[in-house]
């Protein structure tokens, strides 16, 4: 067994936000806001943003808007953060086609969902990604989310993937610690939290950072756990991590999509979201108000 001992340089950055997509208040999608979103986040620290994934309500986008919404978002943001664009599908082809049309759009990277539904055997997924990742020049991020999936990528199929040169980074939303380990310790894949309570404990251990929902929200609050430690301070990067657990729970824990707490919030903020596309429904007022006070006492801690 080989292991390695130096951390990955993240490919994308540290700190990358999985930015939701707005809409006009009659459900179009709203482009003008994407920028304006994603300028505030990337002026509040956020190094990437990663676009048409699970917070970006991919399954209910065209293929045309989520082209689109990666030109708007690169010529918002210019070169001050990476642009990952979320072209996971539970067909091959179109997830094919979808990376190509990414590149052409001007993503620096792609994050491929595992396919769901059909359930596929490991010796499929990993040639499902094999093949998505031969398709064009761009970097790939595998995404392990088996709770939404069906499916995960198991740690042995994980290390073969490694292998491939495009084959760049997870984001990890496996709950296998132990696993992320494994291949941590024998792979030089770049590991983002794809769970922000875990955040904290994958970057002590060797990841490279988060991709987050809840960065919709306080990137600045999130990027400062991974500044603390960086700076050797650890009982502060704690002490942060904590601080956020409230309303990570409120966000992500409270029976609702992400991408609903958030939104519900991010309107109540006065900042661009819009309302979510069925089948998803929009939060309540209490939920409105329970997230807005959770986020004001984090702001205020």
């Amino acid at each position: 067994m080989t292991t390695t001992t130096a951390t990955p340089a993240p490919p994308f950055g540290r700190a990358l936000c999985a930015m939701i997509t707005p809409f006009t208040d009659s459900g179009a999608l709203d482009l003008d806001g994407a920028q304006r979103l994603a300028d505030l986040l990337v002026t509040e620290g956020c190094d990437g943003l990663v676009l048409s994934g699970t917070t970006g309500e991919s399954p209910t986008t065209t293929d045309a808007e989520k082209s689109a919404l990666v030109r708007a978002v690169r010529e918002a943001v210019g070169e001050r953060a990476s642009i990952v664009a979320g072209v996971g599908t539970a067909d091959t082809r179109h997830t094919v086609e979808l990376t190509l049309a990414a590149e052409q759009a001007g993503a620096d990277g792609v994050l491929v969902v595992t396919p769901y539904y059909s359930r596929p055997p490991q010796d499929a997924v990993e040639e499902h990604f094999r093949t998505v990742a031969d398709a064009s020049g761009l970097p790939v991020v595998l995404y392990d989310i088996p709770g939404r999936t069906g499916t995960r990528i198991e740690p042995d199929t994980m290390l073969r993937l490694a292998a491939h040169p495009r084959i760049v980074a997870v984001k990890d939303c496996s709950y296998d610690f132990l696993g992320t380990q494994k291949v941590l310790s024998r792979t030089e894949l770049a590991y983002y939290a794809g769970c922000e309570e875990h955040i904290l404990a994958l970057y002590a251990v060797g990841g490279t950072g988060y991709i987050s929902t809840v960065a919709n929200l306080v990137p600045r609050q999130l990027r400062s756990i991974l500044d603390a430690f960086d700076a050797g301070d650890t009982a502060r990067a704690a002490r942060l991590q904590q601080r956020a657990t409230e309303l990570i729970e409120s966000t992500m824990a409270a029976g609702l999509p992400g991408t609903v707490t958030v939104k519900a919030l991010l309107n109540d903020l006065g900042r661009p979201a819009g309302p979510v596309r069925a089948p998803l429904r929009p939060a309540g007022r209490e939920t409105a108000d329970g997230l807005r006070a959770a986020y004001e006492r984090l702001r205020a801690a």
